[in-house]
């Protein structure tokens, strides 16, 4: 039984859930009946979908009074790269409608997506319901994507933290001219080994990355402003980067950029799964 609760035989809370299996990282949030973010979860993927998925259910269920297991929860739906993956799911959505959804229950104001998640990039348009309005996605390469930061942060040996921050006290930019990943850590490693100062070198690398998403952004109609989701969008160089590209303002979420895609799955777990 997935529902725990069957409404007017049980008063007490319902309680729905996103799992979002991405290929970097496995998020999962839990979400009351009146729409609060009960439980919220961020664990590192492992290489099997299921157990990624497992572990941040379980975590999730266990931060609610009342839960006991994911099959507790009144309906659950997978998105992401390991949707199909997810245990006790009801349901999968993709990820670019999650996201789309997740950012318009944190502030619908936000009409524009750039999500940058460990494998692809996409640049997304939000319709006045939270549904997508249009998208646009590179997954051709990985230059741009998360792991491609995780990559050059190993070739500054910094944390990746430490990377994301590099950038901003560049005074200058060294133009990063390779397109693919490979190649651009290749150079990399090249202008680190001339002596080039690193966080010139980081400036180029943010750089490349924001004109990405520009075309991301542009295929999507983003106009007046967007907004970052996954785990790129805590990086403060890349938006810094952004807005001089885009020259548009980039809009900080009040809930962790990371979680969009689950908080989507889980309000669409909310609206479907409510009359359970």
């Amino acid at each position: 039984m997935y529902a725990a609760y069957v409404a007017g035989k049980d008063s007490r809370m319902k309680y729905f859930g996103g799992c979002d299996a991405g290929s970097t990282y496995t998020k999962c949030v839990i979400l009351d009946e009146n729409g609060k973010i009960a439980a919220a979860v961020t664990k590192r993927s492992r290489i099997n979908p299921v157990l990624s998925a497992k572990d941040a259910l379980d975590e999730a269920v266990s931060q609610v009074d009342g839960l006991n297991s994911a099959e507790e929860l009144t309906y659950l739906i997978g998105t992401g790269y390991g949707r199909n993956k997810v245990p006790f799911a009801y349901e999968n959505i993709s990820e670019i409608s999650c996201h789309a959804m997740g950012v318009h229950v944190t502030d619908p104001s936000v009409k524009a997506i750039i999500d940058i998640g460990g494998q692809d990039v996409k640049g997304i348009a939000i319709d006045t319901d939270g549904t997508v309005l249009n998208f646009a996605m590179n997954d051709k390469c990985a230059a741009g994507t998360g792991r491609f930061f995780e990559s050059m942060a190993r070739a500054f040996e910094m944390s990746l933290d430490e990377f994301s921050n590099l950038s901003l006290t560049a005074k200058n930019v060294i133009p990063i001219t390779a397109q693919c990943a490979v190649f651009a850590e290749s150079e990399v490693i090249s202008l680190v080994g001339e002596g080039k100062p690193m966080e010139e070198i980081a400036a180029g690398i943010q750089l490349s990355v924001a004109k990405r998403c520009f075309v991301m952004a542009k295929k999507a109609g983003a106009a007046d402003s967007v907004t970052l989701t996954g785990g790129c969008a805590k990086n403060e160089g890349l938006k810094k980067a952004i807005e001089k590209v885009l020259k548009i303002n980039v809009v900080d979420l009040p809930t962790d950029p990371q979680l969009m895609g689950a908080l989507g799955a889980a309000e669409y777990a909310r609206q479907k799964g409510s009359n359970v």
